[in-house]
């Protein structure tokens, strides 16, 4: 399978019935669908950053600081949290913590593990894309691009695959 942002995605497999290479077609364009709007959740939230004079962190680190959220969490407990585009969780952490974002701690018990909470600064860029998050939702709402069963239905439909997706890795292992 080739995939590339401008070109229809091609696949090398053995022929199919109609059914099953139209459905391989739309799978395809879904897989991209995901990816591009990920990149394009990072752009947002750059821009949104750039208006309000945010340019000390970059889109990534702000998403691991919502995700923390209030919570205390170790930097693996972050990972399976988020998806954040083939970034380095630990260098952003450490990165956040240098830049004030974020408090670490050594945890008692296995002296290994650091645990992390936002600071005041973190906690303050965490209300920015929060906000910007909730600005989403309801001018997607007001504007009828998607209404409660509609994302209700994506949110199922994605969470159906992500469950294949981690069946096909531990069958793998």
């Amino acid at each position: 399978m080739t995939l590339h942002a401008n070109l229809k995605p091609t696949v090398d497999v053995a022929p199919a019935s109609a059914a099953n290479t139209a459905f391989m077609a739309t799978y395809l364009d879904t897989l991209l669908l995901v990816e591009r709007l990920h990149r394009l959740l990072l752009d947002v939230i750059k821009d949104e950053f750039e208006r309000v004079g945010v340019l000390e962190i970059n889109p990534v680190q702000a998403l691991l600081l919502f995700n923390v959220g209030n919570n205390e969490v170790t930097a693996g407990e972050l990972k399976s949290r988020g998806y954040y585009q083939g970034s380095n969780v630990s260098y952003n952490l450490k990165k956040l913590v240098d830049n004030g974002y974020m408090h670490h701690e050594r945890s008692e018990i296995d002296r290994r593990s650091v645990r992390v909470r936002l600071t005041q600064k973190g906690r303050d860029i965490r209300k920015i894309v929060s906000d910007l998050f909730a600005t989403h939702a309801e001018g997607l709402l007001s504007r009828g691009v998607v209404d409660q069963q509609g994302i209700e239905d994506i949110t199922g439909s994605l969470r159906r695959v992500e469950r294949y997706w981690t069946e096909q890795i531990r069958y793998i292992y």
